[in-house]
């Protein structure tokens, strides 16, 4: 997912990107960058972990220019290692130029392997340094150079190029990810999400339309248009969902009441279910609960209280990993949850093993009965533009009927939100949000993920691969004596 900022002609831009950089963190937690112009040269600043370790206290403070760019790395594509942060820079034809990118490209390994055999050297294992090699190999002024770069690529990207003298945002025909533009005094910034605009008092104009491209220059700011316009569009959807931070603005509306309405639905959809209590799991889940209380007249309650000093989990590299963190996150209100019958409300379910431990918890707490509603549908194909969610074997419910899922968690039920249900309460339709996860169906080609394991060893694609999962499934349960449903 990533986040990433950018601030042209401010006297403050290094620790005005630093601070909006807290307020991405949550968009990935491995490594931090800056890059700073003074007009004649680039200069950076990398660290791995979270923003402060990234930057003890004195480390940007070399770090002169009017125009910066910063970068949250949570990785998808390459290893997890310092030459994989971000900002990317190179010297190259035109200069040098640097490059923040949030988003996964789709034929990056399928361009890497041409440009090798022509002699390419590649410095680092991640998508992002693609855009760079396409951009060096053209000619004339550099804008003109990644538009040329970018048509060659397919996925998502949205992306903040810096040169010594401009600074460049640009966004993907389709939308995948968010990019949003405001002004402070003088100063131009991009961001991610407006959240980390509103942290520096700036003014949030508008998102960047697909297939735009901004150049900010001596203080001037235009606009173009290069790419054809796309059929549909393919915001993400689980930004809405997880991601984002609740209190960010896409396309005019507030992620926190989105969240609220995907409760209500799910409250409508499970109407009937008796429970005594609404808990949520925490952080994510609670906007969901709020708004299926709501609805539901079941009251809501504190159910767990988390460590803030814990990361989240579902972005923790390696299950061990995340495993470890909802140990030392979560811990229940016993008070509140002994002899209760309760509804968990979380975000979504990817692998499992997070919900189930959880559930445990309630157990072990003295619930009477734990119901599960999830405030998504089942998650069946893997993320190809972001989404640390490479292999359809890590998902539960790829490979799972819900019944199987159910039992695997221990609760006394399992709910999930229909996808009709999802776009009524994100306000999105099937030609202009990316669902893929729920559905396995690819808005964009996926040359370098047509590869065993990673969609599947079946031969046709994700769907075809998603129907053979699902027929192992129902094959299983027959075994366990369950009816597919």
């Amino acid at each position: 997912m990533c986040g990433i900022i950018g601030i042209a002609d401010s006297r403050s831009a290094v620790s005005q990107a630093a601070t909006g950089l807290f307020a991405l963190q949550h968009r990935g937690q491995e490594a931090a960058g800056i890059v700073v112009t003074d007009g004649t040269k680039l200069d950076a600043r990398l660290g791995l972990g979270l923003v402060a370790d990234a930057f003890p206290e004195g480390t940007l403070a070399a770090l002169k220019g009017s125009t910066a760019v910063g970068h949250v790395r949570y990785a998808t594509s390459g290893d997890g290692d310092l030459r994989n942060a971000q900002p990317l820079v190179f010297d190259n034809v035109h200069g040098p130029l640097a490059i923040a990118h949030n988003g996964n490209l789709t034929n990056a390994l399928e361009i890497r392997r041409k440009l090798e055999t022509r002699g390419a050297i590649f410095r680092t294992t991640t998508d992002s340094e693609v855009i760079i090699h396409l951009t060096a190999r053209h000619p004339g002024p550099v804008e003109d150079s990644i538009i040329a770069a970018l048509r060659q690529v397919t996925g998502a990207y949205s992306c903040l190029f810096l040169t010594p003298t401009k600074l460049i945002a640009v966004r993907d025909p389709l939308g995948f990810r968010p990019l949003v533009m405001g002004r402070l005094g003088k100063a131009r910034l991009f961001a991610s999400e407006t959240t980390a605009l509103e942290l520096l008092g700036a003014k949030v104009e508008r998102d960047l339309e697909p297939g735009e491209m901004i150049i900010v220059e001596n203080g001037q700011m235009r606009s173009l248009k290069p790419f054809a316009p796309a059929p549909r569009k393919a915001f993400c959807v689980f930004e809405k969902v997880y991601f984002a931070r609740p209190d960010s603005i896409f396309g005019g509306r507030s992620v926190q009441a989105d969240r609220q309405a995907l409760g209500v639905e799910l409250a409508r959809e499970t109407k009937g279910l008796s429970a005594d209590l609404v808990v949520a799991v925490p952080d994510s889940g609670v906007p969901h609960a709020m708004g299926y209380s709501r609805e539901s007249g079941v009251p809501y309650d504190v159910g767990f209280v988390r460590n803030h000093y814990i990361g989240r989990t579902f972005i923790q590299p390696g299950q061990k990993a995340r495993d470890w963190a909802v140990r030392l996150k979560l811990s229940p209100v016993r008070s509140v949850i002994k002899g209760q019958r309760i509804v968990l409300i979380d975000d979504s379910i990817v692998r499992g093993t997070t919900s189930k431990r959880i559930v445990n918890l309630l157990r072990k707490a003295g619930a009477k009965e734990v119901h599960m509603a999830i405030a998504s549908p089942p998650i069946v194909g893997p993320c190809f533009y972001g989404i640390d969610t490479p292999r359809r074997a890590e998902l539960i419910a790829a490979t799972r009927s819900k019944e199987s899922i159910r039992r695997f968690l221990g609760a006394d039920s399992l709910t999930y939100l229909s996808l009709e249900g999802l776009l009524r309460a994100t306000g999105g339709s099937h030609q202009d949000t990316c669902t893929a996860c729920f559905t396995g169906r690819y808005p964009t080609p996926i040359p370098d993920f047509a590869e065993p394991g990673l969609l599947g060893s079946e031969a046709g694609g994700p769907e075809a691969a998603g129907a053979a999962a699902k027929s192992r499934a129902q094959a299983r349960d027959a075994e366990e004596g369950e009816v597919w449903t």
